[in-house]
Formats: C-alpha cells, structure tokens, sequence
C-alpha cells in the first residue's frame, strides 16, 4: 500500500471515503486495486476499511469501521440510534448490525444500501472525528425503534457509568417524532436500573420480571465471611448470579474458584439459594422459570426448618 495511503488510514482510525484520498492523486480506480491486492475492503460505495483491521475485528468492532467509513463517505450525515450507542461505547443487545443509522436530509425515514437515513435532529455532537446525536437522543432512539429490551439494556448502562441522567432521558424522549415512539422510550426509561453492571444482568432482571419474578439488582448481604454482593436478588429468597463463563484456568483461577465457592456456601448459610445462569439459559424462559421456583422452594423449606 502506498505509504501516504497508510498514513491517512492511521490518522482516521482505519477508514477513509474517496474524497479523502483525493488529495492524495488517489482516485477510485486506486482504491479499488487496493481492494483486489486486499489491502483495504469496500464497506460501501465510495467507503472503504483497512483490510488487516477489519479481518482481526469482532463483529461489534466491524460495524464500528463500518459506520465510521459510511460517515467518511456522508461527511453531512451523523451516526444515530444504535450506531451512535455502539460509537460511544456503549453495549448493546438485540439491535441490526446489518444497518447504518444515520441523522440524514432527508425528510422521512429512508433506506439505501444498507444504510438507514432519519431526518435530521436539532444538533449533533463530536465523538472524535465523528458527528452523532447525543448520546440520550440516541438511547431512546434505540428504545423507541428496536424495542423494550434493547432501550433497557444500552440504558441501564449509560445511567451505571453517569453518562447521562434519568431526567435527560426523559427530556429528550418529548422530542421523539410521534407519541407512539415518546411512549416506548418512556416505558424503556421506567424499567431502567441504573445499579445493573452488564447487558446480561440488564437482560436477566427483565426476563425474570416478565416471568412474574420480583428482582433486586446488586444487593448487599452481611454473611460470615463479610459482606457479599449479588447481581440479582428475586423474591428476597434466590440469589441470581450472571455469569459471563470467566475462566479458571491456571493457579490464580483456581483460587478464584475457590473464593467463589466459600462465599457461595457462606450466602447458602443465611438461607439463601444460588442460582448461575449464562446466556443460553435466557433462550429458554420457562426452564430457567423452574430452575429459580425450585430455588425458591428449597430455600422457603429451608427456613422454615
């Protein structure tokens, strides 16, 4: 690749459009040998990735490239709904990685190769050399468009990490283009928990309160070996822990284990049921329904004995 080529990727975080590399006496037909040699990967018309990068990225970190690309290429245009959240960092769930969404001029919602144009908020922001609706516009965005779940999960997070206020939120969520989406981001802004530490605690706590289940997130409890905290309390009786599959290999895993065991049986001891439960749990609602009544059940017996 052509040294000033590389620079330019370097400089723009592995992307560039065609009017990038036009300065450089680049042209189309450049860019494009540099396509066949798979030294960079057309993403888009006029939009292109560093090759190397978008071979070694995760699926999340491709659609990062990518949206950042499609804004090279649309240099009137910023990142939006779930684009925006994933440019800021913040996780999602269950939202199209297949489409771009951008703040647009267009006057009505639109698609076109791949790439989902909205009309333009009232103002927009930097998130480096990227413009994006503000990070609450685009929570409720994401709220109003994907749905419950996918608003609750990006939301429970940025409120964890203070990036934005429950009162922001609701402000912003007036200006949604119709009741019907002002009504979806609000319901989205009620069940939020700002103490919910992951997507998968955030996606847990809602499926066991859809299963009838009262939860609490993050818990305190004073047990023999000092205080202890849970992810999920429900009924006040099962302790719910999401485990994200961490690994424990070598000497410093074994000890984790082990420490986890110890405060596993310390939290049995004051009556208490543990349950773990891992993401394919959450594919199957009503065997995780039993899993946590029999918990329940035991625990219950338990202290009536």
């Amino acid at each position: 690749m052509d040294p000033r080529l590389r620079t330019l990727l370097a400089a723009q975080e592995g992307v560039l459009s065609t009017a990038d590399a036009a300065p450089l006496a680049m042209d189309v037909n450049v860019l494009e040998r540099c396509c066949r040699r798979r030294e960079l990967v057309r993403v888009r018309r006029g939009a292109y990735v560093d090759a190397a990068l978008y071979a070694a990225a995760t699926y999340e970190r491709r659609y990062r490239l990518v949206t950042k690309a499609v804004l090279r290429s649309r240099r009137k245009d910023a990142a939006s709904h779930h684009a925006a959240l994933i440019l800021a960092g913040v996780p999602t769930f269950g939202v199209d990685l297949a489409m771009i969404d951008v703040a647009s001029a267009v006057t009505a919602t639109r698609r076109h190769s791949g790439v989902r144009m909205h009309p333009h908020p009232s103002y927009f922001v930097y998130r480096g050399m990227w413009l994006s609706v503000p990070l609450p516009l685009a929570l409720v965005q994401v709220a109003a468009a994907t749905g419950l779940v996918a608003g609750v999960c990006s939301i429970d997070h940025a409120l964890w990490r203070g990036w934005c206020t429950e009162q922001e939120l609701k402000t912003v969520a007036l200006s949604l283009p119709s009741p019907r989406a002002q009504d979806a981001a609000f319901r989205a802004i009620r069940k939020a928990d700002p103490a919910a530490e992951s997507v998968g605690e955030s996606r847990t706590r809602l499926l066991l309160t859809d299963l009838g289940f009262r939860c609490r997130s993050q818990v305190w409890l004073d047990t023999d070996k000092g205080p202890a905290r849970v992810d999920l309390l429900v009924d006040d009786v099962v302790i719910v822990e999401f485990d994200g599959l961490v690994k424990y290999d070598g000497a410093e895993g074994r000890e984790a284990l082990a420490r986890e065991k110890l405060r596993e049986s310390a939290l049995v001891r004051l009556g208490f049921e543990v349950e773990r439960v891992v993401w394919s749990d959450l594919a199957n609602p009503a065997a995780l329904a039993r899993r946590i009544r029999a918990a329940r059940a035991r625990a219950l017996s338990r202290r009536a004995r």
